[in-house]
């Protein structure tokens, strides 16, 4: 089995404020990273103008947008990205609000429904806090297991549980996981962080960064050192599947 090309597998989260301030990165970063996350700061500040500029610079885009809401607004909003041509869509893991989404995506198989399973700055306290009993573990393996069942794309969840949603759903599922931070750096907001190669290793497809390229004085070093690491564990899995 062939390893997986890093630069392939990269999403840098376009975390700015103005179509300004992404325009200065994405010319930052040149080339050296094909898929841009935008969420809800830049998308509440530019709506779908700045989804159709990424594009028209030949990036895929991932839209950010965690939907949940009443099952038609979710069926129809997700209508509304697909017709934007984005590759990637996040929505909360729930039930009635996966199949919406599904739904409303219809025939445009090009964009790939991810169920958020739990965020990454959350831990079994801030759970404890919604009245959940369950541990992360858990509620990360249910719902990856609604997002399998009602036909989904893959999951939003810490480089953690990666092994752990492998083990109940197979490989059927893409794993996106955010919250990476390099050994020895800060880990920010993140509850549940993991280095580049530890999410690689128990089984993540796609690795989500941008404080670490966003804030660094040179982001294309930043962006080869993570590459780097990434290469390295792609082909260690790759020879362990052998």
């Amino acid at each position: 089995m062939s390893s997986i090309d890093a630069r392939t597998r990269l999403m840098l989260a376009l975390d700015v404020p103005t179509t300004e301030a992404a325009d200065e990165l994405l010319s930052r970063i040149g080339n050296h990273i094909q898929i841009i996350k935008i969420g809800l700061e830049l998308f509440t500040a530019e709506g779908p103008q700045i989804v159709q500029q990424v594009l028209a610079t030949g990036k895929q885009v991932f839209l950010d947008l965690k939907f949940l809401d009443i099952d038609e607004t979710v069926k129809k909003a997700t209508a509304s990205v697909a017709k934007l041509g984005v590759q990637f869509l996040t929505v909360h893991a729930h039930g009635k609000t996966l199949k919406a989404a599904v739904e409303g995506r219809g025939k445009q198989l090009r964009l790939k429904i991810l169920g958020v399973t739990v965020l990454t700055s959350q831990d079994v306290e801030d759970l404890r806090e919604y009245g959940s009993t369950w541990s992360v573990e858990d509620l990360v393996i249910s719902r990856a297991r609604l997002a399998s069942n009602f036909g989904c794309d893959g999951v939003v969840a810490s480089g953690r549980e990666s092994a752990i949603i492998r083990k109940a759903v197979g490989t059927g599922l893409s794993i996106v996981t955010p919250g990476v931070r390099q050994k020895g750096r800060g880990v920010d907001d993140h509850a549940r962080a993991t280095t580049p190669g530890q999410a690689i290793e128990s089984g993540a497809d796609y690795l989500v960064v941008g404080r670490p390229i966003r804030d660094a004085k040179d982001p294309v070093a930043a962006i080869e050192a993570i590459l780097a690491e990434m290469q390295t564990a792609f082909d260690a899995r790759s020879q362990s599947n052998e």
